[in-house]
């Protein structure tokens, strides 16, 4: 069953949960999208005496915003536990320490940002929110000089999304400081199943514009992304799902590979595939429908499906609205003129940007001697898309 919330619930999904007869928890939350007439809706009572009974046992949420339904209806599960094992970042770095004994980590809370001695810490380091979501709150501080600035950019970043998101997605007051893990960085939508195995349902591969850079903008999967680190993902979630003891668990996993080539862990994001409904590219791509594997508990046969693939990429490119300017100033985003700047746009999802700090997503698929379209989006503020109002 399916617990469904904001910010987003994609017309893919809600034609998987219709045509694979997947029922939706009928939550205050879910009842705000219009699901359509086909899709199963059960009431929460029906909902937990299945779960229960240990009958139809397999759940799955669209948004993190759902754990808050979790944790107060789920306590006679596991379940509850192991997402708060995932959820916090702190947590998560003592559960895998035995494995990754010398990272550097540690916990703040925000009151105690004005007064620490960043001086103290090695650099480079990340600081994010504890619990926390779509990189806010993520930065990168690479000297003493840059801290004020950091600092500045944290106080408005949590004032802005404290209202966006309930405590259990976003914790405004934790943070954890934890060594900078250089390299390449790659997200991977996975599900433990009945027996605890991890099944890869995609892998993407995170750009980045340069050294400094951590927002979430441009995503891409490929035969070659998919067949570089399958195996050593499969035994790093292999690992990860043992310490934790995971079985009919969904995640969207983020890892860095650094220049000696190890693979070291940015987090495990539970009960979800990637953010917003994007891991519906893994159809675009591969022809794989995320929402009906994990259901029907069914495995990619990854030879087959690469052996028809060129050296084509498909890419998720997050519209993401520049932090510097108001919402209130922008009179429209040109969505046409994005489009334009690619030969083979695939699917736009407009977002209300009134809202959301995001004007939408795309995805795209380019041909190997076209990426400059890519390198050109993941460099732009996107201001060359905003009208502004007229002052």
């Amino acid at each position: 069953m399916v617990l469904i919330d904001k910010p987003y619930v994609s017309d893919f999904m809600k034609k998987t949960l219709a045509d694979q007869n997947i029922p939706v928890i009928r939550t205050p939350e879910a009842e705000q999208f219009d699901l359509g007439d086909g899709v199963c809706v059960i009431s929460q009572d029906t909902a937990l005496r299945e779960l229960k009974r240990g009958v139809n046992g397999l759940l799955y949420t669209n948004s993190e915003n759902s754990i808050n339904w979790i944790v107060k209806h789920l306590g006679f599960m596991t379940l509850p536990k192991q997402i708060a094992r995932f959820k916090d970042k702190f947590a998560f770095r003592n559960l895998l320490k035995q494995n990754y004994p010398h990272f550097a980590y540690s916990e703040v809370e925000i009151r105690e940002l004005d007064t620490i001695d960043v001086g103290s810490i090695k650099m480079p380091f990340i600081i994010k929110p504890s619990v926390g979501f779509f990189s806010m709150g993520v930065h990168k501080v690479s000297t003493k000089d840059d801290w004020s600035l950091v600092l500045q950019a944290i106080h408005n970043e949590m004032k802005a999304v404290q209202a966006l998101y309930p405590s259990e997605v976003m914790d405004t007051t934790r943070f954890i400081i934890e060594e900078c893990i250089e390299g390449e960085e790659y997200a991977v939508d996975t599900y433990f199943n009945h027996e605890g195995k991890p099944v890869i349902l995609n892998i993407l591969h995170h750009l980045f514009a340069s050294g400094e850079d951590v927002r979430d903008r441009v995503y891409i999967t490929s035969r070659s992304v998919i067949t570089r680190y399958r195996e050593e993902l499969l035994a790093l979630l292999t690992r990860i799902g043992r310490l934790a003891s995971l079985k009919n668990f969904p995640v969207h996993a983020e890892v860095r590979i650094d220049g000696s080539g190890n693979m070291i862990p940015i987090e495990v994001n539970p009960m979800r595939f990637a953010g917003w409904c994007t891991t519906d590219v893994a159809y675009h791509a591969y022809g794989i429908n995320p929402y009906e594997y994990y259901f029907r508990q069914k495995e990619p046969d990854w030879n087959q499906l690469l052996r028809a693939k060129g050296d084509e990429t498909y890419s998720i490119i997050v519209l993401d609205k520049p932090g510097d300017v108001p919402v209130e100033s922008i009179e429209a985003f040109d969505y046409g003129q994005v489009l334009s700047r690619f030969e083979k746009p695939l699917e736009l999802r407009k977002i209300d940007y009134t809202e959301y700090p995001v004007f939408g997503f795309l995805f795209a698929e380019t041909r190997m001697e076209n990426m400059a379209e890519l390198e050109d989006i993941l460099r732009s503020d996107l201001k060359e898309f905003i009208r502004m109002r007229p002052s």
